[in-house]
């Protein structure tokens, strides 16, 4: 919360913080999970042992990429929830940051799939006068996020 914490101001207070959801390491998972059925394969085919231990490895080196892009995501990503406004802050070096102030929130939008209803995930957009926050994806707990919203 390096973000938030230096814009807060003197009277306000972190009311709810947000997170990205853990299935955006869905890729690493699928890729280590080919890795794996790929040095099985290599075990039963012994004729293709070698080209199924080079895939696989490749698998492996492409589920740590992916791994390591989906945590540096979420941690550039903050959501946060305070006394007087609703921060979003994406980015490292290029940054990008949307806040609307609490007077200013006419809606919050969640919507979640099947699959986002069973695993608790969804997409929020949050509307106000004139403009809304983007669509923030695959948030943890997205209607304890609009609940925090709202409450205030």
């Amino acid at each position: 919360m390096g973000y938030v914490k230096r814009v807060l101001r003197s009277d306000e207070v972190i009311v709810y913080r947000g997170k990205l959801h853990w299935t955006i390491y869905i890729y690493a998972m699928l890729f280590a999970a080919a890795g794996i059925g790929l040095l099985f394969l290599a075990q039963a085919f012994p004729r293709f042992e070698t080209a199924m231990i080079v895939s696989a490895v490749t698998a492996f080196i492409l589920a740590f990429l992916a791994a390591v892009k989906a945590w540096f995501d979420q941690w550039i990503t903050e959501i946060c929830v305070t006394s007087h406004r609703v921060i979003y802050k994406r980015g490292f070096i290029w940054r990008h940051t949307s806040e609307m102030n609490m007077q200013k929130v006419e809606s919050v939008t969640v919507r979640q799939s099947l699959l986002g209803r069973l695993l608790d995930y969804g997409t929020i957009h949050v509307r106000g006068t004139g403009e809304g926050i983007e669509h923030l994806h695959r948030i943890d707990s997205p209607v304890e996020l609009r609940n925090a919203i709202l409450v205030r």
